[in-house]
């Protein structure tokens, strides 16, 4: 009831180390804690692709701005 929503379902969590190595456990605090990362590493390349689709005038966020976001972000990775 007081769960916050994530934009990430847990269980795809488990699937992105089950992809990597199929006998691996994972607990609920480490799908919890990736969820947690890739949402705010989203929620970055989201705000850095709109800035740069409105730099270039426009309104349509393109797979360009969506390109030189995660260029520019990885480097401070």
């Amino acid at each position: 009831m007081g769960q916050k929503r994530t934009l990430f379902p847990l269980a795809v969590m488990e699937k992105v180390f089950k992809k990597i190595k199929n006998d691996i456990r994972v607990s609920e605090t480490a799908k919890v804690e990736l969820e947690k990362v890739i949402n705010e590493y989203a929620t970055r390349i989201g705000e850095t692709s709109i800035k740069a689709a409105e730099h270039a005038g426009r309104k349509t966020v393109k797979a360009e701005d969506i390109e030189l976001s995660v260029k520019n972000l990885t480097k401070s990775f």
